[in-house]
């Protein structure tokens, strides 16, 4: 027995859930497959997977297994990868987390062009606006907005999104439209809250014009911690949005959304790429990273003269 094709065979059976997807996957027959993780588990005098008809199934012991397993070929692939000779191609997986809208929006309509160019990079994507632990849960990156809270990570400033401030038509229908940012402090208009991963609360944002600056929370009926839930409660008028343009850009010529307090400025949030520090940025991590700022140049460029 292959000890690194059985190991190989038993990740792929876990991750399709079937011997026949892991075979046609690593093009072998379904026979090999089989014989592969029964030699394994006979090795290791565990059991490693609870079969039946329809699915497959990790024991305790497998479960635990896999995970070291999951963890030994990243870091093969990462050494061969590392070599001068397989420099020059990509492969292998690579587990990122992105928040959702820019997961939904941006980047997963743009990935067909990132697979043709690299067609043997597997990507394993989460998509949330948790806080992500890089090294406990072995995600090689992630991509967020704002500044980044944990000083320790390695980080790339990849885009600068630019803010805006915007509401339903039926929420202006029914409450009229605000005529200064104040307002919304002290009167009947609500704002849809984002509850930060990072600290749990939604934030003041601060808005300027001219030598007149503000901090403007308001007030909520709801608060989420999903930007996709947070774009849909806008939509449905249960208040106004701070959001990023390229957020806006589809409701606001669907008419879904309309724009305010146009003559009024605020920072761009900067998009970052973070990534555990102390360790060997592998080949395809950086040709990953590389394809963010690509896309992310036509949507929010970092903007020139503000540092990384």
């Amino acid at each position: 027995m292959d000890r690194f094709d059985a190991m190989l065979a038993f990740a792929r059976v876990v991750e399709a859930g079937s011997f026949t997807k892991a075979a046609d996957t690593l093009h072998m027959s379904k026979t090999t497959v089989t014989q592969l993780v029964q030699q394994l588990e006979a090795r290791l005098r565990v059991k490693l997977l609870n079969r039946t008809t329809r699915k497959v199934n990790l024991t305790a012991d497998g479960a635990v297994y896999y995970e070291r397993v999951v963890r030994l070929l990243g870091d093969l692939d990462d050494a061969e990868t590392s070599l001068s000779g397989a420099a020059t191609v990509p492969r292998g997986r690579l587990r990122v987390d992105v928040p959702s809208p820019l997961a939904s929006t941006l980047l997963v309509p743009a990935l067909a062009d990132f697979h043709e160019r690299y067609p043997d990079i597997q990507i394993d994507m989460g998509v949330s606006d948790r806080i992500v632990d890089l090294i406990g849960e072995k995600v090689d990156c992630v991509v967020r907005g704002g500044e980044l809270s944990d000083q320790s990570l390695m980080a790339r400033k990849v885009g600068d999104l630019q803010l805006g401030v915007y509401a339903a038509p039926s929420y202006l229908q029914r409450l009229g439209r605000p005529a200064h940012p104040r307002v919304l402090e002290d009167s009947a208009h609500r704002v849809v809250g984002f509850l930060w991963a990072r600290t749990g609360k939604a934030l003041p944002y601060a808005m300027g014009k001219g030598d007149e600056s503000v901090h403007v929370q308001g007030r909520y009926v709801l608060a989420v911690d999903d930007g996709n839930a947070y774009l849909a409660a806008g939509i449905a008028g249960l208040g106004m949005l701070w959001l990023p343009a390229y957020m806006a850009k589809a409701p606001v010529a669907a008419g879904q959304l309309l724009p305010l307090f146009e003559d009024w400025q605020m920072e761009p949030m900067p998009l970052y790429v973070a990534y555990p520090p102390n360790r060997h940025v592998s080949l395809k991590l950086r040709v990953f990273i590389d394809w963010v700022v690509e896309v992310m140049a036509e949507h929010a460029p970092v903007r020139s003269g503000l540092s990384e």
